[in-house]
């Protein structure tokens, strides 16, 4: 019977525990939202899922002057219930050529390393370091190595792909009617969405400049002999 009185108290504190977290974490992500959306980061929109605050979705566009440009990618956040003392799992869902799909990344503001982890860091500073990390090429367990030409392409490819996910369309309703005007205007102009970012076009072949004063050489070693021969005839005349 004591037992039993001591096994139900332990489960009734573990409950009562978990409740805390998840107030102390639900209370602080609304922090984090009105923070957001009173300071949005560059680059990046975030929204949590109306049903669950725990799990929040982003999306990243691509920055000027990178392999991303012009691309918008799609991610997710999952906290834990003992957020900010924990550390959330990263996400990226749409193809992008730097990180796996729909696996765990491996980075200093991930669960991957909770003995990094500063319970000071916001969502905002996890989505700016993020970006960060994706614009650069160092490698980590979820990264891939692809050419600059995959990078591309994927960016191009990324619109459509993104308007085929439900929860993307549902949260970003905003970024939807962008990529639709920027499909349109692609359409417009008659440039087809996979070869809006077409590689670099190569170097043209510069002519065979050593050929060339090959030639000149030998017209020029022609015209001195012919004015050469001239001088001897005129002189043998002359004689």
């Amino acid at each position: 019977m004591m037992i039993l009185i001591l096994n139900q108290t332990s489960f009734q504190m573990s409950v009562c525990g978990n409740r805390k977290t998840t107030m102390t974490a639900t209370r602080r992500l609304k922090q984090d939202y009105l923070r957001i959306r009173k300071e949005p980061v560059p680059y990046i929109c975030a929204e949590p899922l109306p049903s669950n605050i725990l799990e929040w979705h982003f999306v990243v566009r691509g920055p000027e002057k990178t392999l991303y440009e012009g691309g918008y990618y799609h991610g997710k956040l999952k906290f834990p219930q003992e957020f900010p003392f924990k550390p959330p799992s990263i996400y990226m869902l749409t193809p992008n050529g730097r990180f796996m799909c729909d696996t765990r990344l491996c980075l200093s503001i991930s669960d991957f390393h909770p003995d990094t982890w500063n319970p000071a860091w916001s969502v905002s500073t996890i989505l700016t370091a993020l970006l960060s990390f994706m614009v650069e090429n160092i490698p980590t367990l979820g990264s891939i190595e692809t050419s600059d030409f995959t990078k591309r392409q994927l960016s191009a490819q990324s619109l459509a792909y993104n308007l085929k996910d439900r929860v993307f369309c549902e949260l970003f309703p905003e970024v939807v009617e962008e990529i639709k005007v920027k499909q349109r205007t692609q359409k417009d102009f008659g440039v087809p969405p996979h070869t809006a970012h077409a590689a670099p076009a190569r170097h043209q072949p510069k002519p065979n400049l050593r050929g060339a004063l090959a030639n000149l050489c030998v017209i020029a070693g022609l015209v001195v002999c012919v004015y050469t021969v001239k001088f001897v005839l005129h002189h043998i005349g002359q004689d």
